[in-house]
């Protein structure tokens, strides 16, 4: 069976026995490590005793690790500078924009040796976007400021993917608002804009697209060939009339928002026919779930969502339900 997983990021505050331990107790396969969290590239690449004691932890508890997260450095690659990015870079580079971006894209590059060291072929993450900021267009966006913005992250990422060739590893995009592909139109754009390099992919998480209104199912289905990582989370639509989809600048978990992520579950995603689609495609790599639920506790929630996936995880027959169908 594919293996359920879970992503690291979100139990951060965790050392990485201790998350081992949980993971374990929860009912899970394994972990995807956040590389701002439970995944350190520099000691990865200096410290020859890092990597065996990653995966001599991981040993002790019966889990694997198949892919790794690199969001937080990924985004200020991409991303036009606005302070919140001091968040996801060392605080020494603070309010410095150039510095930012000069030291995500030299550890990105370091991002697939260090994969490769650890036996890992996919790392997930953002890449950021120079033109988030001009989705709504007014005062007026022109389709020159669109393509300048997508070949300025060819400018960037194109080198970056070029070392996630040479270890033969895998970058998968994780489709998100803020990125510069947030839907369906977007992503067809930027595989074209890469020319449908194969360093770069899909991280497929259906939350981010079901809230916008795109169906999660048809994306999975016409980007089946480019989806190289799964991840299993929910989000809930708020059907109030008052809420609208762009959040209101209200909180995560406030009610009154038009939509909120939730455990795996608890929302409207269509997980029984992810799992179908992923039958028909014939994914088999791990279904990871990243647990958001702001309402929720997150040991109830991540073991829950643990069993609840653990239950859609299911194979095609072997066999047509109407092949006996027939006389003699």
């Amino acid at each position: 069976m594919r293996p359920i997983t879970l992503a690291s990021g979100q139990f951060g505050d965790l050392p990485l026995e201790e998350l081992c331990a949980l993971t374990k107790e929860m009912g899970y396969d394994g972990l995807e490590l956040a590389c701002h969290a439970h995944f350190d590239i520099d000691k990865a690449l200096q410290d020859s005793e890092y990597v065996p004691y990653i995966k001599e932890t991981l040993k002790k508890y019966g889990l694997e690790c198949y892919a790794i997260s690199a969001h937080l450095m990924g985004q200020c690659v991409g991303d036009e500078w606005d302070e919140r990015l001091n968040n996801f870079a060392p605080g020494i580079y603070a309010d410095q924009p150039g510095e930012i971006r000069k030291w995500a894209v030299q550890k990105m590059k370091l991002v697939p040796r260090a994969a490769e060291k650890l036996g890992v072929k996919v790392v997930n993450g953002f890449m950021g976007s120079p033109i988030w900021s001009k989705w709504y267009s007014f005062p007026q966006t022109t389709q020159k400021m669109v393509d300048d913005g997508y070949a300025r992250t060819a400018e960037l990422w194109n080198p970056i993917l070029d070392e996630f060739d040479l270890y033969n590893v895998k970058f998968a995009l994780e489709v998100h608002p803020t990125e510069i592909a947030f839907d369906y139109y977007t992503t067809e754009k930027l595989l074209e804009v890469f020319s449908h390099r194969t360093a770069l992919g899909i991280n497929y998480d259906p939350s981010h697209l079901v809230w916008q209104g795109v169906n999660e199912l048809i994306f999975l289905r016409d980007f089946s060939n480019r989806i190289y990582h799964v991840h299993m989370k929910d989000v809930k639509i708020n059907r109030d009339e008052k809420a609208g989809m762009l959040g209101s600048h209200l909180e995560f978990g406030d009610t009154r928002r038009g939509w909120n992520f939730v455990s795996v579950g608890h929302g409207d995603v269509d997980f029984d026919g992810i799992i179908r689609e992923l039958n028909q495609m014939g994914y088999e790599g791990p279904l990871s779930v990243e647990w958001e639920d702001s309402g929720m506790d997150r040991r109830i929630g991540a073991k829950e969502s643990c069993e609840y996936v653990r239950r859609y995880n299911f194979y095609p027959s072997g066999t047509a339900f109407d092949s006996s169908l027939k006389v003699g």
